[in-house]
């Protein structure tokens, strides 16, 4: 069996003791590591207690880091540093591995060839039955298509390594893990799935979680610059509504321009337009959702703010990286 290492990085929410009991109980071959990256700005004293104290026989085993806040990228690249085992299994904080999870994981690795530097696991969320999920539930739903993530993904250190870790310059859980696939993939490495399950219960949010995750555009156009222009195409991600996002904007900020220039007749038709594609994103958000009061309520006033919100953050990102070099002169 080869040996493997976990690295978590963690905020410290509730679902890390979920996380970590999951990990303890799964049967088959122990990790030679376990590597928690405390990624708060300000660690408080005592409170990784009782997570810990779920490890059970594996707590001689586990390492507590500090990441300092920059992020899981870095968090991640700061438990990479401390690994010693040929491979290292990357989980996030709030997800819970099957109970054969390590007996399947240390088939998944034995079954690679040389030239495979990661063996994805197979995630699903589950979703309430009694009801159509709501817009959030149905985001973390899509989790379970998405390629590389590293809510459960085990890399061969060496290749980690040589491929330099997770770009820290993204700041959020978001593109940081298609990026480094994309980079092990050009290199002449491949990815393969494996067969060990790992569930991603949905976590409790608030109704503006959908405005906070536009923040992800930044790291969108960081994407665009490091791997060009059809880098959705290679990561095989959706390339969501940023185009309508950025004509609704548009649209809303020219009514008011014209409007306040006097020109009310082109005022009224730009209005038009930002009704209609604010009413068009609002009902393809909430016709496949429960429909209930406080849904509705929450897509009516998200789907006015998210447009702006994504443009603001796209423009913003491209700003900031536009000196940004590709990969392939990073690596050099």
């Amino acid at each position: 069996m080869t040996s493997y290492a976990v690295v978590i990085p963690t905020l410290v929410r509730d679902t890390l003791a979920d996380c970590l009991a999951a990990l303890a109980a799964a049967t088959g071959p122990r990790p030679e590591q376990i590597v928690l990256v405390d990624d708060r700005p300000e660690p408080g004293p005592g409170t990784l207690d009782h997570p810990l104290s779920v490890l059970g026989d594996l707590r001689e085993r586990t390492t507590v880091l500090t990441g300092g806040g920059r992020g899981p990228a870095a968090a991640r690249n700061t438990g990479l540093r401390a690994v010693t085992a040929p491979w290292t299994v990357f989980l996030d904080d709030d997800v819970q591995v099957g109970p054969h999870w390590a007996g399947q994981l240390a088939e998944d690795l034995a079954e690679t060839t040389p030239d495979i530097a990661g063996v994805q696991g197979d995630i699903t969320v589950p979703l309430p039955g009694e009801r159509r999920p709501t817009d959030w539930e149905r985001g973390t739903a899509g989790l379970a298509r998405a390629h590389w993530i590293t809510a459960d993904m085990a890399y061969r250190t060496d290749a980690l390594k040589q491929a330099g870790g997770f770009d820290e310059r993204f700041r959020r859980a978001f593109r940081e893990d298609a990026d480094l696939a994309l980079r092990l993939l050009d290199a002449g490495w491949r990815i393969r799935q494996g067969r060990r399950t790992t569930r991603h219960p949905v976590r409790p949010a608030s109704r503006w979680v959908s405005v906070r995750q536009q923040r992800g555009n930044a790291d969108d156009a960081l994407m665009r610059q490091l791997h060009g222009p059809d880098w959705w195409d290679k990561a095989v991600a959706p390339r969501g509504r940023i185009r309508k996002h950025a004509a609704i904007t548009t649209a809303g900020v020219a009514a008011c321009a014209l409007a306040a220039t006097g020109h009310g007749r082109a005022a009224a038709a730009c209005a038009l337009g930002w009704a209609a594609g604010t009413a068009e994103f609002a009902r393809a958000r909430i016709a496949p959702g429960p429909r209930t009061r406080d849904e509705v309520t929450t897509m009516l006033a998200t789907s006015v703010l998210i447009p702006p919100a994504a443009t603001w953050h796209r423009l913003t990102g491209a700003w900031r990286h536009r000196h940004a070099p590709s990969w392939q002169e990073v690596a050099r």
